[in-house]
């Protein structure tokens, strides 16, 4: 997922903004859904893009930080998630020098 947000320590970063991408890896049981094909045996991926669109657009100083909020806001909304793994990258960070990204992965299990 790439979303348009205002994270960073510095004030520049907060006032300006920058593009952030988002990998979300969820484990759960899908052998109803296997079977059925049916929505509602499953994890709707609307639901899990509307919750990290809503933590992105609130700031934060630390990738760490946003990759927190977004595994906390995963496991408290969505009960059927087993482990999630979420990757937050920052593109071109201001390092002094040429640098694609910078990334932050957690992982949680409930």
């Amino acid at each position: 997922m790439e979303f348009f947000a205002h994270h960073g320590c510095f004030d520049e970063e907060r006032t300006t903004g920058t593009y952030f991408e988002v990998d979300v890896d969820l484990y759960l049981n899908l052998q109803q859904a296997a079977v059925t094909d049916n929505l509602n045996d499953t994890l709707n991926y609307q639901t899990v893009y509307d919750i990290v669109q809503k933590e992105m657009q609130q700031p934060s100083n630390l990738l760490e930080h946003v990759a927190g909020r977004l595994l906390r806001a995963l496991f408290e909304q969505c009960e059927t998630i087993d482990r999630a793994t979420v990757t937050v990258r920052k593109r071109n960070p201001p390092l002094g020098g040429k640098t694609g990204f910078s990334a932050v992965t957690l992982e949680k299990c409930r």
